[in-house]
Protein backbone atom coordinates (compact mmCIF):
# COMPACT_ATOMS: atom_id res chain seq x y z
CA UNK A 1 0.00 0.00 0.00
CA UNK A 2 2.71 2.47 1.05
CA UNK A 3 4.73 1.55 -2.05
CA UNK A 4 1.72 2.13 -4.31
CA UNK A 5 1.10 5.58 -2.76
CA UNK A 6 4.79 6.48 -3.08
CA UNK A 7 4.82 5.27 -6.68
CA UNK A 8 1.72 7.34 -7.53
CA UNK A 9 3.21 10.40 -5.83
CA UNK A 10 6.47 10.00 -7.80
CA UNK A 11 4.56 9.52 -11.08
CA UNK A 12 2.52 12.67 -10.43
CA UNK A 13 5.64 14.65 -9.60
CA UNK A 14 7.34 13.43 -12.80
CA UNK A 15 4.27 14.44 -14.87
CA UNK A 16 4.17 17.90 -13.27
CA UNK A 17 7.86 18.40 -14.04
CA UNK A 18 7.37 17.22 -17.63
CA UNK A 19 4.69 19.90 -18.11
CA UNK A 20 6.72 22.59 -16.34
CA UNK A 21 9.77 21.75 -18.48
CA UNK A 22 7.90 23.21 -21.47
CA UNK A 23 8.09 26.55 -19.62
CA UNK A 24 11.81 26.26 -18.86
CA UNK A 25 14.26 27.78 -21.32
CA UNK A 26 17.83 26.59 -21.95
CA UNK A 27 20.75 28.96 -22.48
CA UNK A 28 20.77 28.06 -26.19
CA UNK A 29 17.09 28.95 -26.49
CA UNK A 30 17.72 32.31 -24.79
CA UNK A 31 20.63 32.99 -27.17
CA UNK A 32 18.26 32.21 -30.04
CA UNK A 33 15.71 34.72 -28.65
CA UNK A 34 18.49 37.34 -28.47
CA UNK A 35 19.52 36.61 -32.07
CA UNK A 36 15.95 36.79 -33.40
CA UNK A 37 15.34 40.04 -31.50
CA UNK A 38 18.49 41.44 -33.12
CA UNK A 39 17.28 40.43 -36.59
CA UNK A 40 13.86 42.01 -36.04
CA UNK A 41 15.47 45.24 -34.78
CA UNK A 42 17.46 45.46 -38.03
CA UNK A 43 14.28 44.78 -40.06
CA UNK A 44 12.39 47.49 -38.15
CA UNK A 45 15.12 50.08 -38.79
CA UNK A 46 15.35 49.31 -42.52
CA UNK A 47 13.09 51.23 -44.91
CA UNK A 48 12.77 48.11 -47.08
CA UNK A 49 11.57 45.72 -44.35
CA UNK A 50 10.01 48.11 -41.79
CA UNK A 51 6.42 47.36 -42.81
CA UNK A 52 6.85 43.58 -42.35
CA UNK A 53 8.92 43.78 -39.14
CA UNK A 54 7.17 42.81 -35.89
CA UNK A 55 9.28 45.34 -33.93
CA UNK A 56 8.56 48.76 -35.44
CA UNK A 57 11.61 50.67 -34.06
CA UNK A 58 9.71 53.97 -34.14
CA UNK A 59 11.74 57.20 -34.37
CA UNK A 60 10.84 59.56 -31.50
CA UNK A 61 12.62 62.75 -32.65
CA UNK A 62 14.24 62.89 -29.22
CA UNK A 63 17.85 63.68 -30.14
CA UNK A 64 19.41 64.58 -26.82
CA UNK A 65 19.26 63.75 -23.13
CA UNK A 66 19.18 66.49 -20.41
CA UNK A 67 22.41 68.41 -19.66
CA UNK A 68 21.29 70.02 -16.38
CA UNK A 69 20.76 73.55 -17.74
CA UNK A 70 17.03 73.03 -18.40
CA UNK A 71 14.69 75.28 -16.42
CA UNK A 72 11.13 76.56 -16.36
CA UNK A 73 7.56 75.49 -15.62
CA UNK A 74 5.96 72.81 -17.78
CA UNK A 75 2.65 71.00 -18.04
CA UNK A 76 2.65 67.25 -18.56
CA UNK A 77 -0.25 64.99 -19.48
CA UNK A 78 0.03 61.27 -18.84
CA UNK A 79 -2.32 58.82 -20.55
CA UNK A 80 -1.34 55.17 -20.44
CA UNK A 81 -4.09 53.25 -18.70
CA UNK A 82 -7.44 53.59 -17.01
CA UNK A 83 -6.29 56.72 -15.16
CA UNK A 84 -5.06 60.03 -16.55
CA UNK A 85 -2.76 62.54 -14.84
CA UNK A 86 -2.21 66.23 -15.29
CA UNK A 87 1.05 67.57 -13.83
CA UNK A 88 2.75 70.89 -13.24
CA UNK A 89 6.51 70.26 -13.31
CA UNK A 90 8.93 72.99 -12.21
CA UNK A 91 12.53 72.41 -13.33
CA UNK A 92 15.32 74.49 -11.79
CA UNK A 93 18.75 74.50 -13.45
CA UNK A 94 21.94 73.96 -11.51
CA UNK A 95 21.21 70.94 -9.34
CA UNK A 96 20.18 67.74 -11.04
CA UNK A 97 17.50 66.83 -8.52
CA UNK A 98 15.73 70.17 -8.47
CA UNK A 99 12.38 69.15 -9.95
CA UNK A 100 9.11 69.98 -8.17
CA UNK A 101 5.91 68.24 -9.25
CA UNK A 102 2.24 68.78 -8.50
CA UNK A 103 -0.34 66.48 -10.01
CA UNK A 104 -3.91 65.27 -9.96
CA UNK A 105 -5.17 61.84 -11.02
CA UNK A 106 -8.43 61.41 -12.94
CA UNK A 107 -10.14 58.14 -13.83
CA UNK A 108 -11.25 57.27 -17.35
CA UNK A 109 -14.53 55.33 -17.35
CA UNK A 110 -14.58 52.07 -19.32
CA UNK A 111 -17.28 53.43 -21.66
CA UNK A 112 -15.06 56.44 -22.47
CA UNK A 113 -12.03 54.18 -23.16
CA UNK A 114 -14.18 52.26 -25.63
CA UNK A 115 -16.36 55.13 -26.93
CA UNK A 116 -15.44 57.70 -29.59
CA UNK A 117 -12.37 59.92 -30.08
CA UNK A 118 -14.50 62.98 -29.29
CA UNK A 119 -15.75 61.50 -25.99
CA UNK A 120 -12.25 60.44 -24.89
CA UNK A 121 -10.48 63.71 -25.71
CA UNK A 122 -13.35 65.88 -24.39
CA UNK A 123 -12.99 63.97 -21.09
CA UNK A 124 -9.22 64.59 -21.08
CA UNK A 125 -9.73 68.32 -21.72
CA UNK A 126 -12.31 68.48 -18.88
CA UNK A 127 -9.64 66.99 -16.59
CA UNK A 128 -7.05 69.57 -17.74
CA UNK A 129 -9.57 72.38 -17.13
CA UNK A 130 -10.20 71.08 -13.62
CA UNK A 131 -6.43 70.95 -12.89
CA UNK A 132 -5.82 74.50 -14.18
CA UNK A 133 -8.67 75.72 -11.97
CA UNK A 134 -7.30 73.69 -9.00
CA UNK A 135 -3.81 75.25 -9.46
CA UNK A 136 -5.32 78.72 -10.19
CA UNK A 137 -3.57 78.71 -13.58
CA UNK A 138 -6.40 79.59 -15.95
CA UNK A 139 -5.09 81.87 -18.72
CA UNK A 140 -1.49 80.60 -18.35
CA UNK A 141 -0.04 78.89 -21.46
CA UNK A 142 2.92 76.69 -20.52
CA UNK A 143 4.97 74.37 -22.78
CA UNK A 144 3.31 70.95 -22.66
CA UNK A 145 4.54 67.37 -23.02
CA UNK A 146 1.96 64.64 -23.63
CA UNK A 147 2.92 61.14 -22.51
CA UNK A 148 0.82 58.92 -24.73
CA UNK A 149 1.82 55.34 -23.98
CA UNK A 150 0.52 53.66 -27.11
CA UNK A 151 2.32 52.82 -30.39
CA UNK A 152 2.58 56.01 -32.48
CA UNK A 153 4.25 57.00 -35.73
CA UNK A 154 6.07 60.31 -35.35
CA UNK A 155 7.44 62.48 -38.14
CA UNK A 156 8.19 65.30 -35.69
CA UNK A 157 8.34 65.77 -31.94
CA UNK A 158 4.90 67.37 -31.50
CA UNK A 159 2.93 64.87 -33.57
CA UNK A 160 1.95 61.26 -32.89
CA UNK A 161 -0.23 59.21 -35.21
CA UNK A 162 -1.79 56.36 -33.24
CA UNK A 163 -0.97 53.05 -34.92
CA UNK A 164 -3.20 50.93 -32.70
CA UNK A 165 -4.78 50.91 -29.29
CA UNK A 166 -3.49 48.56 -26.60
CA UNK A 167 -4.25 48.08 -22.85
CA UNK A 168 -8.02 47.78 -23.27
CA UNK A 169 -8.55 51.08 -25.13
CA UNK A 170 -10.79 50.89 -28.20
CA UNK A 171 -12.04 54.46 -28.74
CA UNK A 172 -13.11 54.79 -32.39
CA UNK A 173 -11.78 57.47 -34.72
CA UNK A 174 -8.31 57.57 -33.12
CA UNK A 175 -6.23 54.95 -34.94
CA UNK A 176 -4.49 56.53 -37.93
CA UNK A 177 -5.00 60.05 -36.49
CA UNK A 178 -2.63 62.53 -34.82
CA UNK A 179 -3.40 62.55 -31.09
CA UNK A 180 -2.17 66.15 -30.73
CA UNK A 181 -4.69 67.28 -33.37
CA UNK A 182 -7.45 65.32 -31.58
CA UNK A 183 -6.50 67.04 -28.32
CA UNK A 184 -6.31 70.50 -29.96
CA UNK A 185 -9.79 69.95 -31.47
CA UNK A 186 -11.14 69.11 -28.00
CA UNK A 187 -9.47 72.24 -26.52
CA UNK A 188 -11.14 74.35 -29.26
CA UNK A 189 -14.52 72.77 -28.46
CA UNK A 190 -14.06 73.62 -24.77
CA UNK A 191 -13.08 77.26 -25.53
CA UNK A 192 -11.73 77.83 -22.02
CA UNK A 193 -7.93 77.78 -22.39
CA UNK A 194 -5.09 77.32 -24.87
CA UNK A 195 -2.17 74.86 -24.77
CA UNK A 196 1.38 75.14 -26.15
CA UNK A 197 2.12 71.60 -27.42
CA UNK A 198 5.84 70.79 -27.62
CA UNK A 199 6.24 67.00 -27.43
CA UNK A 200 4.40 63.70 -27.70
CA UNK A 201 6.25 61.22 -25.50
CA UNK A 202 6.15 57.46 -25.00
CA UNK A 203 6.37 56.46 -21.32
CA UNK A 204 9.43 54.27 -22.03
CA UNK A 205 11.28 57.27 -23.51
CA UNK A 206 10.17 59.35 -20.51
CA UNK A 207 11.62 56.68 -18.22
CA UNK A 208 14.99 56.88 -20.00
CA UNK A 209 14.98 60.70 -19.85
CA UNK A 210 14.12 60.80 -16.13
CA UNK A 211 17.03 58.50 -15.32
CA UNK A 212 19.47 60.24 -17.68
CA UNK A 213 18.70 63.50 -15.83
CA UNK A 214 20.36 61.85 -12.81
CA UNK A 215 22.82 59.55 -14.65
CA UNK A 216 24.21 60.79 -18.01
CA UNK A 217 25.20 57.20 -18.92
CA UNK A 218 21.51 56.21 -19.14
CA UNK A 219 20.75 55.59 -22.83
CA UNK A 220 18.17 52.79 -22.54
CA UNK A 221 14.64 52.81 -21.13
CA UNK A 222 12.79 49.67 -20.04
CA UNK A 223 9.27 49.16 -18.70
CA UNK A 224 8.10 45.87 -17.20
CA UNK A 225 4.71 46.41 -15.64
CA UNK A 226 1.22 45.78 -16.98
CA UNK A 227 2.88 45.80 -20.41
CA UNK A 228 6.52 45.86 -21.52
CA UNK A 229 8.56 48.02 -23.88
CA UNK A 230 12.10 49.33 -24.43
CA UNK A 231 13.78 52.31 -26.10
CA UNK A 232 17.40 53.30 -26.65
CA UNK A 233 19.64 55.88 -28.34
CA UNK A 234 20.36 54.64 -31.87
CA UNK A 235 22.84 56.00 -34.43
CA UNK A 236 21.01 58.26 -36.90
CA UNK A 237 22.66 56.57 -39.90
CA UNK A 238 20.95 53.29 -38.91
CA UNK A 239 17.45 54.84 -38.79
CA UNK A 240 16.50 54.70 -42.46
CA UNK A 241 13.01 56.14 -41.87
CA UNK A 242 14.50 59.53 -40.92
CA UNK A 243 16.63 61.92 -42.98
CA UNK A 244 20.12 62.69 -41.67
CA UNK A 245 23.13 60.62 -40.71
CA UNK A 246 24.84 62.40 -37.83
CA UNK A 247 24.23 62.05 -34.12
CA UNK A 248 21.75 59.92 -32.21
CA UNK A 249 17.98 59.58 -31.92
CA UNK A 250 15.92 57.67 -29.38
CA UNK A 251 14.05 54.74 -30.94
CA UNK A 252 10.84 53.49 -29.32
CA UNK A 253 11.09 49.78 -30.07
CA UNK A 254 7.52 48.71 -29.23
CA UNK A 255 9.12 45.36 -28.47
CA UNK A 256 5.97 43.86 -26.94
CA UNK A 257 4.96 43.01 -30.53
CA UNK A 258 8.03 40.78 -31.04
CA UNK A 259 6.77 37.34 -32.05
CA UNK A 260 3.89 38.54 -34.21
CA UNK A 261 5.81 37.20 -37.24
CA UNK A 262 6.25 33.77 -35.61
CA UNK A 263 9.67 34.50 -34.03
CA UNK A 264 8.56 33.06 -30.67
CA UNK A 265 6.50 30.09 -31.91
CA UNK A 266 9.32 27.66 -31.01
CA UNK A 267 9.19 28.81 -27.37
CA UNK A 268 5.41 29.14 -26.92
CA UNK A 269 3.64 26.50 -24.85
CA UNK A 270 0.03 25.30 -24.90
CA UNK A 271 -0.57 27.75 -22.02
CA UNK A 272 0.74 30.73 -24.01
CA UNK A 273 -1.51 29.79 -26.91
CA UNK A 274 -4.61 29.66 -24.67
CA UNK A 275 -3.75 33.02 -23.04
CA UNK A 276 -3.23 34.58 -26.48
CA UNK A 277 -6.45 33.12 -27.92
CA UNK A 278 -8.51 34.40 -24.95
CA UNK A 279 -6.97 37.89 -25.01
CA UNK A 280 -8.55 40.99 -26.56
CA UNK A 281 -5.90 40.98 -29.33
CA UNK A 282 -5.12 37.38 -30.45
CA UNK A 283 -1.87 37.04 -32.41
CA UNK A 284 -0.61 40.45 -31.23
CA UNK A 285 1.93 41.45 -28.55
CA UNK A 286 3.23 37.88 -28.25
CA UNK A 287 6.46 38.79 -26.39
CA UNK A 288 4.51 41.00 -23.98
CA UNK A 289 2.12 38.11 -23.26
CA UNK A 290 5.05 35.96 -22.08
CA UNK A 291 6.59 38.68 -19.89
CA UNK A 292 4.28 41.34 -18.52
CA UNK A 293 2.07 41.66 -15.49
CA UNK A 294 -1.15 41.69 -17.49
CA UNK A 295 -0.62 38.05 -18.52
CA UNK A 296 1.61 36.14 -16.05
CA UNK A 297 -1.25 35.40 -13.65
CA UNK A 298 -3.28 34.01 -16.57
CA UNK A 299 -0.41 31.71 -17.60
CA UNK A 300 -0.20 30.42 -14.01
CA UNK A 301 -4.00 29.95 -13.84
CA UNK A 302 -3.97 27.88 -17.03
CA UNK A 303 -1.15 25.66 -15.73
CA UNK A 304 -3.11 25.11 -12.48
CA UNK A 305 -6.25 24.22 -14.47
CA UNK A 306 -4.27 21.70 -16.53
CA UNK A 307 -2.68 20.14 -13.43
CA UNK A 308 -6.08 19.87 -11.72
CA UNK A 309 -7.79 18.35 -14.78
CA UNK A 310 -5.02 15.70 -14.81
CA UNK A 311 -5.44 14.97 -11.10
CA UNK A 312 -2.01 16.45 -10.28
CA UNK A 313 -3.29 19.22 -8.00
CA UNK A 314 -6.16 20.03 -5.59
CA UNK A 315 -7.10 16.30 -5.63
CA UNK A 316 -8.43 16.86 -9.14
CA UNK A 317 -11.22 19.16 -7.88
CA UNK A 318 -11.64 22.45 -9.74
CA UNK A 319 -13.19 25.50 -8.11
CA UNK A 320 -15.55 27.62 -10.21
CA UNK A 321 -13.55 30.72 -9.31
CA UNK A 322 -10.34 29.28 -10.75
CA UNK A 323 -12.16 28.85 -14.07
CA UNK A 324 -12.70 32.63 -14.19
CA UNK A 325 -10.50 34.54 -16.66
CA UNK A 326 -8.21 37.01 -14.87
CA UNK A 327 -9.02 35.76 -11.35
CA UNK A 328 -5.38 34.82 -10.63
CA UNK A 329 -3.88 38.31 -10.49
CA UNK A 330 -0.16 38.82 -11.08
CA UNK A 331 0.06 40.42 -7.62
CA UNK A 332 -0.75 36.94 -6.19
CA UNK A 333 2.19 35.55 -8.12
CA UNK A 334 4.43 38.23 -6.59
CA UNK A 335 3.08 37.56 -3.06
CA UNK A 336 3.46 33.78 -3.40
CA UNK A 337 7.06 34.16 -4.61
CA UNK A 338 8.12 36.22 -1.61
CA UNK A 339 10.35 33.76 0.24
CA UNK A 340 9.32 34.92 3.69
CA UNK A 341 5.71 33.97 3.11
CA UNK A 342 4.65 30.98 5.13
CA UNK A 343 2.75 28.30 3.21
CA UNK A 344 -0.42 29.14 5.13
CA UNK A 345 -0.42 32.58 3.48
CA UNK A 346 -0.27 30.92 0.07
CA UNK A 347 -3.19 28.78 1.20
CA UNK A 348 -5.15 31.92 2.16
CA UNK A 349 -4.71 33.19 -1.44
CA UNK A 350 -5.91 29.80 -2.71
CA UNK A 351 -8.91 29.97 -0.39
CA UNK A 352 -9.72 33.40 -1.86
CA UNK A 353 -9.79 31.56 -5.22
CA UNK A 354 -12.37 29.12 -3.87
CA UNK A 355 -9.86 26.33 -3.21
CA UNK A 356 -10.90 25.84 0.40
CA UNK A 357 -9.60 22.28 0.77
CA UNK A 358 -6.10 22.90 -0.66
CA UNK A 359 -3.26 21.18 1.20
CA UNK A 360 0.26 22.18 2.10
CA UNK A 361 1.51 20.01 -0.81
CA UNK A 362 -0.79 21.97 -3.16
CA UNK A 363 0.78 25.20 -1.92
CA UNK A 364 4.28 23.88 -2.72
CA UNK A 365 3.18 23.04 -6.27
CA UNK A 366 1.50 26.42 -6.80
CA UNK A 367 4.64 28.20 -5.59
CA UNK A 368 6.76 26.21 -8.06
CA UNK A 369 4.43 27.05 -10.97
CA UNK A 370 4.63 30.77 -10.08
CA UNK A 371 8.41 30.53 -9.86
CA UNK A 372 8.80 28.82 -13.26
CA UNK A 373 6.48 31.27 -15.06
CA UNK A 374 8.14 34.36 -13.52
CA UNK A 375 11.65 33.01 -14.18
CA UNK A 376 10.87 32.47 -17.86
CA UNK A 377 9.45 36.01 -18.11
CA UNK A 378 12.57 37.53 -16.55
CA UNK A 379 14.89 35.47 -18.76
CA UNK A 380 13.00 36.43 -21.94
CA UNK A 381 13.20 40.08 -20.91
CA UNK A 382 16.94 39.72 -20.19
CA UNK A 383 17.53 38.09 -23.60
CA UNK A 384 15.77 40.97 -25.37
CA UNK A 385 17.73 43.54 -23.39
CA UNK A 386 20.98 41.71 -24.23
CA UNK A 387 20.19 42.19 -27.94
CA UNK A 388 19.59 45.94 -27.44
CA UNK A 389 22.70 46.59 -25.37
CA UNK A 390 24.99 44.46 -27.52
CA UNK A 391 23.73 46.39 -30.57
CA UNK A 392 24.71 49.71 -28.93
CA UNK A 393 28.19 48.24 -28.18
CA UNK A 394 28.60 47.05 -31.78
CA UNK A 395 27.30 50.38 -33.16
CA UNK A 396 30.17 52.08 -31.35
CA UNK A 397 32.82 49.46 -32.23
CA UNK A 398 33.60 48.93 -28.56
CA UNK A 399 35.11 45.84 -26.99
CA UNK A 400 33.49 46.75 -23.65
CA UNK A 401 30.46 48.98 -23.05
CA UNK A 402 29.43 50.58 -19.77
CA UNK A 403 25.84 51.81 -19.82
CA UNK A 404 22.83 52.52 -17.58
CA UNK A 405 19.26 51.30 -18.15
CA UNK A 406 16.40 53.33 -16.69
CA UNK A 407 13.66 50.95 -15.52
CA UNK A 408 10.07 51.31 -14.42
CA UNK A 409 7.06 49.05 -13.95
CA UNK A 410 5.40 47.28 -11.04
CA UNK A 411 6.53 43.78 -12.02
CA UNK A 412 10.20 44.80 -12.08
CA UNK A 413 9.90 46.84 -8.89
CA UNK A 414 7.76 44.55 -6.73
CA UNK A 415 8.52 40.96 -7.76
CA UNK A 416 11.17 39.52 -5.40
CA UNK A 417 13.28 37.76 -8.07
CA UNK A 418 12.39 39.24 -11.49
CA UNK A 419 15.09 41.93 -11.55
CA UNK A 420 17.93 39.64 -10.38
CA UNK A 421 17.05 36.85 -12.86
CA UNK A 422 16.74 39.38 -15.69
CA UNK A 423 20.12 40.91 -14.82
CA UNK A 424 21.81 37.47 -14.57
CA UNK A 425 20.46 36.55 -18.01
CA UNK A 426 21.62 39.85 -19.49
CA UNK A 427 25.12 39.44 -18.02
CA UNK A 428 25.36 35.90 -19.36
CA UNK A 429 24.17 36.77 -22.90
CA UNK A 430 26.01 40.11 -23.23
CA UNK A 431 29.24 39.54 -21.27
CA UNK A 432 31.06 42.49 -22.90
CA UNK A 433 28.58 44.96 -21.43
CA UNK A 434 28.64 46.34 -17.91
CA UNK A 435 25.08 47.41 -17.16
CA UNK A 436 23.78 49.48 -14.25
CA UNK A 437 20.04 49.60 -13.53
CA UNK A 438 18.47 52.82 -12.33
CA UNK A 439 14.89 52.69 -11.07
CA UNK A 440 12.89 55.53 -12.58
CA UNK A 441 10.66 57.72 -10.49
CA UNK A 442 7.73 58.88 -12.60
CA UNK A 443 9.12 58.61 -16.13
CA UNK A 444 5.75 59.30 -17.69
CA UNK A 445 5.17 62.57 -15.82
CA UNK A 446 8.59 63.98 -15.01
CA UNK A 447 10.01 62.42 -18.20
CA UNK A 448 7.49 64.20 -20.46
CA UNK A 449 8.34 67.51 -18.79
CA UNK A 450 12.10 66.90 -19.16
CA UNK A 451 11.75 66.08 -22.87
CA UNK A 452 9.74 69.30 -23.24
CA UNK A 453 12.38 71.19 -21.23
CA UNK A 454 15.21 69.86 -23.41
CA UNK A 455 13.21 70.79 -26.54
CA UNK A 456 12.70 74.32 -25.23
CA UNK A 457 16.41 74.63 -24.36
CA UNK A 458 17.40 73.62 -27.89
CA UNK A 459 14.66 75.73 -29.52
CA UNK A 460 16.01 78.81 -27.77
CA UNK A 461 19.51 77.83 -28.95
CA UNK A 462 18.77 77.25 -32.62
CA UNK A 463 14.98 77.32 -33.20
CA UNK A 464 15.03 73.60 -33.98
CA UNK A 465 11.97 71.55 -32.96
CA UNK A 466 13.88 68.32 -32.36
CA UNK A 467 15.23 67.53 -28.93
Amino acid sequence: MVTAVAYRFAAQQAERQRILDTLRLSRNQLLEVKERMNEEMARGLSKQTHEQASIKMLPTYVRSTPDGTEHGDFLALDLGGSSFRVLLVQVRSGTKSNVDMHHKIYSIPQETMQGTAEELFDHIVDCIADFLKYRDMRGVSLPLGFTFSFPCHQSKLDQGILLRWTKGFKASGCEGHDVVSLLKDAVRRKQEFDLNFVAVVNDTVGTMMTCSYEDPKCEVGLIVGTGTNACYMEEMHNIELVEGDSGLMCVNMEWGAFGEGGELDDFCTQFDRVVDACSSNPGKQRYEKMISGMYLGEIVRNVLLDFTAKGLLFRGKLSERLKTHGIFETKFLTQIEKDRLAMRQIRSILQHLGLTSSTCDDSVVVKEVCSVVARRAAQLCGAGLAAVIDKIRQNRNLNQLSITVGVDGTLYKTHPHFSSIMQETLQDLAPQCQVTFHKSEDGSGKGAALITAVACRIMTQDNNCEV
